[in-house]
C-alpha cells in the first residue's frame, strides 16, 4: 500500500510544498507560523520506523523547514516535535515561536483556540514560506 496523508493532517494543514521525502503542510492556526512535515513513506508511526537510508534526508528537511521559518519570521525560538498522540502517522511539527505569541513560553496546543487563516492571509503566508524553502 502506498503513502496517504492521515485525515487529521488533511483537515488541519494546507500543502506548502513537497520536498524529496516530506510533504510540508502549514497548520491552519494563524497566530503560530507552524509547519508539519509528513514523510511520504507508508506505515510510519514513530522515528524508529523511518528506514535508515532516509534519516539524513529527514533531518535535512527538518533543518530546511526551520531555516525557512527563521528567514520569514525571525522568531525567538524554533520548536521541533513529533508527538503523534492524537494523529498516529509520523509527522514533525516545526513551529516558529516568539515571545509575543499567545502561548509563549508554553506549548502551542490548547492554550488559546485556533484561529484559521483568512484566504488572503493563507495565500500570502504559503507564498512567503514556499519562497524561503526554495532559497
Amino acid at each position: 500500500m502506498g503513502w496517504e496523508l492521515h485525515p487529521d493532517l488533511v483537515r488541519d494543514t494546507t500543502e506548502v510544498a513537497r520536498l524529496p521525502l516530506c510533504r510540508v503542510g502549514l497548520m491552519n492556526d494563524a497566530p503560530y507560523p507552524w509547519l508539519v512535515l509528513s514523510p511520504m513513506l507508508p506505515d510510519l508511526r514513530d522515528f524508529p520506523d523511518v528506514p535508515a537510508a532516509h534519516h539524513g534526508t529527514l533531518m535535512g528537511e527538518i533543518g530546511r523547514a526551520s531555516r525557512a521559518l527563521q528567514a520569514v519570521y525571525a522568531p525567538d525560538k524554533i520548536n521541533v516535535a513529533a508527538l503523534g498522540n492524537v494523529t498516529p502517522q509520523l509527522h514533525i511539527h516545526v513551529i516558529a515561536r516568539s515571545a509575543s505569541d499567545p502561548a509563549w513560553a508554553k506549548p502551542v496546543w490548547g492554550i488559546v483556540p485556533a484561529r484559521p487563516y483568512g484566504p488572503a492571509e493563507l495565500g500570502e503566508t504559503i507564498a512567503r514560506i514556499r519562497t524561503a524553502l526554495n532559497a
